[in-house]
């Protein structure tokens, strides 16, 4: 392999050595090219189904590598997390896995299912208000008065590089098939799982185009990668994609992805929705809407995918019931 970007905070060797430490415990997903997609866009998709990984997300494979990372001595005052679910959950089984006690900083409206969920890893959770409390100072308090790791969401080398696993698969399983992958999109919050995935395909396929996906709005990434800097977005309220309502990438995702990434696209709750649907229907996958928006974009036509191969990272699973039939219905 050639390293493009010898000089980024994570490399493609930091993503190896991830891959041999998550080997025994996450789950190699595959890739799938479901020919009803391939029809109904007119090209080439192959969809990494994300949900079927350890907690029913990607995040295991980022949370994992980080707490294992950690020295022994200093595993006996626990981890500490902030997290809307998936991240969490991630951590959780981490830390059950290793022995750790975990405890997670979640906001009250998180979806109950990952609430839940990230119990029964057995974890603590902490919830706080979205609107009125700042979840990191909440985690950093109690970090520091227990001796507690903090275990940020994406801004972390370690994590980066579990979750660049993901990439290294697609690179792996395309070149497998003797194919070259032209466009890969994963979905972005804090963009943790983009800038491994960009720093693992690029490794391998230099050419590629990589794009991060976002809710219509809530489009930081798109926003900074236009200006070249970190940018927040600006969007009030809520949206059904709750795992990527970061407000503003991170210092170390940015690092990567503004070498990396071509650009950032967008997708509407409504085409979110509408791609959830798709995905169940015709596709037999459950997917929670954050993890559907690369999907989403290109059905809705956002991504000019004629005569190539696109790679989708459906990213996770974890929606509340409830909401699944809304959007299925």
């Amino acid at each position: 392999m050639t390293e493009p970007f010898a000089t980024l905070p994570v490399s493609s060797t930091d993503i190896d050595a991830a891959a041999r430490v998550l080997a025994p415990f996450a789950v190699r997903t595959p890739l799938l090219s479901p020919p009803v997609l391939n029809e109904r866009v007119g090209t080439r998709v192959f969809l990494k189904p994300e949900m079927l990984q350890r907690t029913g997300s990607f995040k295991f494979r980022g949370a994992f590598n980080k707490l294992s990372s950690i020295p022994m001595a200093a595993r006996g005052g626990g981890v500490v997390a902030f997290s809307s679910g998936n991240h969490a959950q991630g951590v959780a089984a981490a830390a059950q896995i290793l022995d750790m006690q975990a405890t997670i900083v979640m906001p009250a409206d998180a979806p109950l299912s990952k609430r839940e969920r990230t119990r029964a890893y057995g974890a603590e959770v902490v919830l706080y208000d979205r609107d009125r409390e700042d979840r990191e100072a909440i985690a950093r308090d109690i970090a520091g008065k227990r001796g507690a790791t903090l275990v940020r969401p994406y801004d972390d080398p370690f994590v980066i590089a579990g979750q660049g696993t993901v990439g290294r698969e697609i690179a792996e399983d395309m070149a497998a098939l003797g194919l070259t992958p032209d466009i890969v999109v994963a979905p972005a919050s804090g963009g943790g799982l983009i800038a491994g995935v960009a720093t693992a395909v690029k490794a391998r396929y230099p050419q590629a185009i990589l794009m991060s996906g976002e809710p219509e709005a809530f489009d930081d990434h798109a926003r900074s990668l236009r200006a070249g800097k970190r940018e927040p977005h600006h969007a009030q309220g809520r949206t059904i994609c709750d795992a990527l309502m970061a407000s503003i990438p991170g210092e170390i995702t940015f690092a990567i992805n503004s070498r990396l990434l071509a650009q950032g696209i967008t997708a509407s709750d409504a085409e979110v929705g509408t791609a959830v649907g798709f995905a169940f229907r015709e596709l037999k996958l459950v997917v929670e809407p954050g993890g559907a928006v690369g999907l989403a974009a290109l059905l809705a036509g956002r991504i000019d995918a004629r005569g190539k191969n696109v790679v989708i990272v459906l990213s996770g699973g974890n929606v509340d019931a409830d909401l699944f039939a809304q959007l299925i219905a």
